[in-house]
């Protein structure tokens, strides 16, 4: 253990419903661990603003003891925008004054909301944050191009995420017959495109009345089951809510196609996550998606906010089941020759050790 590298990272609570605790869970255990000391320090959790703020605020007195008693080499900080931002200065702050090179790995995906159309004090004081930081990682190369507003491009690293994959489910998925399935999983709300799915579901069902539409997620359900209502289609579409575990993976195993129509994105692992089980795919051409859902190849990616297209791409799938199959095999083989887990894990030690030699340059 005393010969390792001490990481401390910033992260979410473990059972924080998104995408970034979906990141950081598959660290735990990982060879990541293996090669560094990985001290997690949580400063999020879901639920009221009270249990958010004190969590914040405890997370603060954590990370200075970690910082006296641990000496870390590394501070690791798992980033979005909007509040996460403002949560995260007192982190980089701290960080500075221990004279600790900082890694600030950004998930966000409402660039334009948070920078572009930020006034001049904002604009400031997201500057002045950033370039404190030693490296930023992007998503992708698209939101490298955002980041390099801020901070120099050469500062910024494109981490892509990371798919789990499950071949057995892929094989045994080529060998049945489909279920006419379409998964949703994720936030349920307007960035992800979800008051668009009723719309989609109703010209989808007209075309094929068996047609099955499951939105995991949670968020403003209400809203979203209140159009199903009114379009009447509630026969054709269930909500289970937020899924973990065996229900998530059971879900990805018997679903055909995942559909996701957001409108604002990084590198989704709701997609690589359907990747990885050799699901179909129909989003949407933002952030890093075109980059791994394919056009007639692994899905279609399609115009946000464009539902005739979104069904389309549906029927079009679903209904060719030779089609289908040939995607689902596709996205699996992308997946896993170019998103895996070991592939993430080597890509985020080769920027520690890069980060680790400049700190020893005195850089």
């Amino acid at each position: 253990m005393e010969n390792k590298k001490v990481v401390c990272m910033i992260v979410p609570n473990q059972l924080v419903k998104g995408g970034i605790a979906s990141v950081v869970n598959g660290y735990r255990g990982s060879q990541l661990e293996k090669d560094y000391q990985i001290i997690y320090v949580e400063s999020y959790r879901d639920g009221s603003k009270v249990q958010k703020f004190f969590k914040a605020i405890g997370s603060y007195f954590i990370f200075l003891k970690v910082l006296l008693r641990k000496h870390p080499d590394i501070i690791h900080i798992h980033s979005s925008f909007g509040p996460s931002f403002y949560r995260k200065i007192p982190f980089i702050y701290l960080a500075k004054w221990a004279k600790i090179p900082i890694i600030n790995h950004c998930h966000g995906a409402e660039f334009d909301s948070f920078f572009e159309n930020a006034g001049k004090q904002r604009k400031a004081l997201i500057h002045k944050v950033y370039s404190k930081c030693n490296r930023m990682i992007a998503l992708s190369d698209e939101w490298k191009q955002s980041l390099a507003k801020i901070v120099p491009a050469e500062h910024i690293a494109v981490i892509e995420n990371y798919s789990i994959i499950s071949k057995d489910a892929v094989q045994e998925r080529q060998a049945k017959k489909m279920h006419n399935q379409v998964l949703f999983l994720g936030e349920i709300g307007k960035r992800k495109g979800c008051y668009d799915i009723p719309e989609v579901i109703a010209k989808v069902s007209k075309a094929m009345p068996e047609v099955k539409f499951v939105i995991a997620g949670a968020g403003e359900e209400d809203a979203i089951k209140r159009l199903m209502k009114e379009k009447n289609i509630n026969k054709n579409v269930s909500f289970p809510g937020w899924i973990r575990g065996k229900q998530k993976e059971q879900l990805l195993r018997e679903s055909d196609l995942f559909f996701l129509p957001s409108y604002h994105e990084g590198m989704p692992m709701a997609i690589l996550d359907a990747m990885g089980y050799g699901l179909a795919i129909v989003s949407t051409n933002v952030g890093g998606i075109p980059k791994i859902v394919l056009n007639n190849q692994n899905g279609y990616t399609i115009n946000p906010g464009d539902i005739s297209g979104f069904s389309k791409a549906i029927i079009s799938i679903l209904g060719d089941e030779e089609k289908l199959k040939r995607f689902q095999w596709n996205s699996y083989q992308i997946a896993d020759e170019r998103y895996s887990l070991k592939a993430h894990i080597n890509a985020i030690e080769t920027l520690y050790e890069k980060v680790l030699k400049e700190k020893k340059r005195g850089l």
